[in-house]
């Protein structure tokens, strides 16, 4: 079911919990890095979660509500329910069920690295893509539907992060032909999976939390079908998930041989994104995986 979108954030909580009001607004540092984000707390004693941008586009958190509800039919453990969206003055925001941040439970670890492997298995799309295009940040993601995971991967994710850093002067000669280089040659480097999973799309540490009962919570997604790989490799780029979450993932789901080979490929879309949103200070790291794969 579609979320509603309202004229206001007092509209819309009318709506969700009527002739309530808003006792407290405290700043929450949960929902990405380039939003306000606030925890409301209302007379009755609910609580909600807002998400405010006043430079988004102006559909980024509508995909983002697609993205909740979609890893909400597939993932074992939590997902955030998007209550609504709209757009007040200059800022669009949304409203998503409330979850304390809580700490981890003893077994968060492995309960997650099974849940996400349930995520990956389950059947949802026989293409790669997505119903819509969305953002990994503030930057839009292209999920045009096709039956070729590596075709998928060149076009949609790589050349287009290329194409849109030599746009904006963020690349040379060497970044631009390795990559085109690297695409020519992709088939020899990742498999096509049996069946496109369900991904988060954006699984880095910031982009999870532990819930009042001490179990993961997926948040921020920049949810697509893909190869299941993509979203392990995003959990080793910045700060690598705990040891337990990935044996118990390959309990439930081994991956195949070569993954750690592949893994840098599939962050090099990431690397190319950072140099896209946060500038210059990115083109290294993405030179130095180009290097080796050429």
């Amino acid at each position: 079911m579609p979320v509603r979108e309202f004229l206001s954030v007092t509209e819309a909580l009318d709506y969700l919990s009527p002739g309530d009001t808003i006792v407290s607004r405290r700043a929450s540092g949960s929902g990405g890095c380039i939003n306000s984000t606030y925890q409301l707390c209302l007379k009755s004693g609910k609580f909600y979660f807002l998400k405010e941008n006043s430079q988004a586009p102006a559909n980024m958190f509508r995909q983002e509500a697609l993205g909740l509800l979609a890893l909400a039919e597939k993932f074992p453990l939590n997902v955030p329910q998007p209550l609504a969206l709209g757009k007040e003055g200059t800022r669009d925001f949304i409203i998503m069920e409330f979850v304390q941040d809580s700490p981890k439970g003893k077994y968060f670890w492995e309960e997650f690295g099974r849940a996400l492997a349930e995520l990956h298995k389950a059947k949802g799309s026989e293409l790669f893509g997505f119903l819509n295009d969305n953002y990994i940040g503030s930057t839009r993601q292209i999920n045009d539907e096709s039956d070729c995971w590596t075709d998928f991967f060149c076009e949609k994710r790589l050349m287009f992060q290329v194409e849109l850093a030599a746009s904006r002067r963020l690349v040379d000669s060497y970044i631009t032909k390795g990559v085109e280089k690297i695409c020519g040659g992709i088939t020899r480097i990742l498999p096509e999976p049996e069946s496109p999973s369900l991904l988060h799309g954006d699984l880095w540490s910031g982009n999870y939390m532990s819930d009042e009962e001490g179990r993961a919570v997926l948040i921020d997604p920049a949810a697509y079908f893909g190869h299941r790989e993509a979203d392990l490799a995003m959990t080793e780029l910045f700060s690598r998930f705990d040891s337990r979450f990935y044996c118990s993932y390959n309990e439930v789901f081994p991956l195949d041989k070569g993954y750690s080979d592949r893994r840098d490929l599939y962050n090099l879309y990431h690397m190319l994104n950072h140099l896209n949103l946060f500038g210059s200070s990115y083109a290294g790291s993405v030179r130095s995986i180009i290097s080796d794969y050429l």
